[in-house]
């Protein structure tokens, strides 16, 4: 018998949020914080949830009001929740000028995103607006954007027009400062549109970083028959995940307008910065890394390196000797005991990470994943075999063949000049000289170092080369 389609049960909320780039990560962790503090103080704080490129986000949660299952994996089980504070879904490149009218909105206080790192349009290696980027390109052109930061510049825009004050711009991607980040995008782009447009929203606008926590793996389409079985309806939108969260968030806000997160949970701070390079640096860091030599030797996803003893020590290494040393914990926060909770999130066999997953995108992510913390250790000179390492099985990886000669699909916006660096007569110093990943002076105390520890991968393997660092 068919199921029923999952629906919404709980009265629509007013949108008082447009969040740009409603993907997984977004559903499983910050509409949820939003979700349980509308639960908990009220407040007109509906999603509007708006795909900047693709209808499937649309097509799978409209016929839905918006409304989808989070499933929760833990180690001793499965737990769903109906989560209903999505109000609808707007595709950005079927309508943009519906988006920027929902935007600009009196009622929308706050405009988040999850775009991912090259989503910003930035050069990660300095944070500044690419103005190359075609989709700025076309943004300076054009009143109805195409990426994110133009969409920002553009609803602001209109809100000064009609007078009415800015919205606070939240992301919540992994970059370190996000806040900073994003500020200093849209505050480039707007100054080339419009100089005093730039003063406005420098003077008005609110920016707060934040640091998000938790392991989202993709939906697969068993996933779906999972929740059906467990819920009794056919979701075609579902989310899983850890039951670990973490969201931290600096206090800043147009007129100090949000909803009551701090009730839930959320640590609403001064400054994110350690906690950023904390999650960053100890997370993010060890899931590139990971990733790449996980990739390498076989392993499906991070539970299965995990298993490995090789990369179960491999990873305890990189913590203790070479990334905790780097960095300045948050007040009252134990990073060997973060560690220790890492490790047991990583382990989860009920988490399917694929290492597959987590490599993509590389060029973006390991400026503020792993050479945030290379650069900090050349100048302690402290030795760093295990992330330098990581940074030449990243660059095996991208030539598009692993240590077999097998295929590999890179998805990088940089995958054409990775792939012609990689297969060059001498791949790290090509690889080396790409500005866009690597600043000058790192790429030049990284050399001798990463070659070496690419001569190693070639020759050993990627658990040879890793027994080889002890």
């Amino acid at each position: 018998m068919t199921q029923p389609r999952l629906s919404r049960t709980a009265a629509a909320l007013p949108v008082g949020i447009v969040h740009l780039g409603l993907g997984a990560f977004f559903r499983a962790h910050g509409a949820i914080y939003i979700h349980e503090a509308v639960a908990a103080s009220g407040g007109d704080w509906g999603i509007l949830g708006v795909s900047l490129q693709s209808p499937t986000m649309r097509d799978q949660l409209a016929p839905q009001g918006g409304t989808y299952t989070a499933l929760e994996l833990g180690p001793d089980g499965q737990t769903p929740r109906h989560i209903q504070i999505v109000q609808d879904v707007l595709v950005a490149r079927d309508d943009p000028a519906a988006v920027l009218e929902a935007m600009a909105d009196p009622v929308v206080r706050i405009v988040t995103l999850t775009v991912t790192e090259k989503g910003y349009c930035h050069e990660p290696s300095t944070g500044r607006l690419k103005a190359d980027h075609p989709d700025i390109v076309h943004d300076l052109s054009s009143p109805l954007p195409r990426s994110a930061p133009g969409y920002l510049v553009r609803a602001l825009q209109l809100r000064r027009q009609r007078g009415t004050a800015p919205f606070t711009v939240m992301t919540c991607d992994n970059l370190p400062e996000n806040g900073r980040v994003v500020r200093g995008v849209v505050l480039d782009l707007a100054r080339q549109i419009d100089p005093a447009l730039a003063d406005w929203i420098a003077t008005e606008g609110r920016f707060p970083s934040t640091m998000v926590d938790r392991i989202v793996p993709a939906t697969k389409p068993e996933d779906l028959d999972r929740v059906a079985a467990l819920t009794g309806f056919h979701d075609a939108g579902p989310v899983l995940h850890e039951p670990f969260r973490q969201w931290v968030i600096e206090d800043d806000f147009v007129g100090g307008a949000r909803p009551d997160l701090g009730r839930v949970g959320v640590q609403l701070v001064q400054d994110v910065t350690q906690f950023e390079h904390m999650k960053l640096r100890m997370l993010n860091g060890t899931h590139s890394s990971l990733a790449y030599l996980g990739y390498l030797a076989g392993h499906e996803t991070i539970a299965d390196c995990m298993a490995d003893p090789v990369f179960d020590r491999f990873v305890n290494h990189l913590w203790g000797a070479e990334i905790i040393p780097a960095l300045t914990p948050p007040q009252g926060t134990s990073l060997p005991a973060y560690a220790k909770q890492l490790h047991a999130r990583y382990a989860n066999p009920a988490i399917r990470h694929r290492t597959w997953q987590i490599a993509m995108d590389g060029s973006q992510k390991l400026p503020q994943r792993i050479l945030g913390t290379l650069a900090a250790n050349l100048a302690a000179n402290r030795p760093s075999g295990g992330l330098m390492l990581a940074v030449a099985a990243w660059m095996i990886y991208v030539r598009g063949t692993d240590l077999a000669g097998q295929p590999i699909e890179v998805k990088d916006p940089l995958a054409a000049p990775l792939r012609t660096a990689a297969i060059a007569a001498n791949p790290v110093a090509a690889l080396l000289a790409l500005r866009e990943v690597f600043p000058p002076d790192l790429a030049a105390g990284l050399e001798s170092s990463v070659a070496m520890a690419y001569s190693s991968l070639i020759t050993k393997g990627a658990k040879g080369a890793i027994e080889a660092l002890s």
